[in-house]
């Protein structure tokens, strides 16, 4: 990492995804005009039952290979390390849900699967012409090192934008992905969806300036 231009505390990266998570939430039904080389989505199909335990692989057949599933979980490892607030995104199994993310039959997700593995193929190929190795078994200044050079498309050098446009959007899987988990949503100081021991209504000052007190 660069070191920060002035004295001011550096936003972490943990921070900074917590602000754009909306907006890779947001952004999760890519655009369908990208056809991966497999046959396109026909509808929804029919929904999972919510009540059931699924293993992988039950509800449709996934994509990664093993390799992909290695370089994926890498990439999710670094996008969302662990620190003191808690796990990182590889040790949540991230990588499982872009999995079954970009295999499900659902318009659209057949370009994330085309993006997803074409880019986790490049990195890769890259990874073995810089360091001989594939991404997943680089060390971790080498993994940084190139993942560096893509996290931003705009300024990525020209024969590293398809990268860098892979890394875009695998980014905001992720962040999607982690921060939909238990501990991501914790993470974020999200406290929906927990029973309340008492409901005491809305405070004093806001039925005052509603002139409902």
């Amino acid at each position: 990492m660069n070191a920060p231009s002035d004295a001011a505390p550096r936003l972490s990266r943990r921070d900074a995804l917590k602000w754009i998570t909306a907006a890779a939430a947001s952004s999760l039904a890519f655009s369908p005009d990208l056809r991966a080389g497999v046959p396109a989505a026909r509808g929804y199909g029919t929904d999972p039952d919510l009540q059931r335990a699924y293993a992988p692989g039950d509800l449709w057949p996934l994509t990664f290979t093993p390799a992909a599933r290695a370089a994926a979980a890498a990439l999710c490892g670094l996008i969302v390390p662990a620190d003191e607030e808690g796990p990182g995104a590889e040790a949540l199994r991230v990588h499982d849900f872009i999995d079954e993310w970009i295999s499900a039959p659902y318009p659209g997700h057949d370009a994330d699967r085309k993006i997803v593995t074409e880019g986790l193929a490049w990195l890769d190929a890259e990874a073995g012409r810089r360091w001989g190795s594939d991404f997943a078994r680089g060390t971790p200044a080498q993994r940084t090192a190139l993942a560096e050079e893509i996290c931003d498309l705009a300024s990525a050098r020209p024969e590293l934008r398809a990268g860098a446009r892979f890394f875009q959007r695998f980014r905001d899987l992720t962040a999607g992905g982690y921060f939909t988990t238990p501990e991501g949503m914790k993470d974020l100081g999200y406290t929906g969806n927990y029973a309340l021991e008492a409901f005491t209504g809305p405070p004093p000052e806001v039925l005052r300036r509603l002139g409902l007190a």
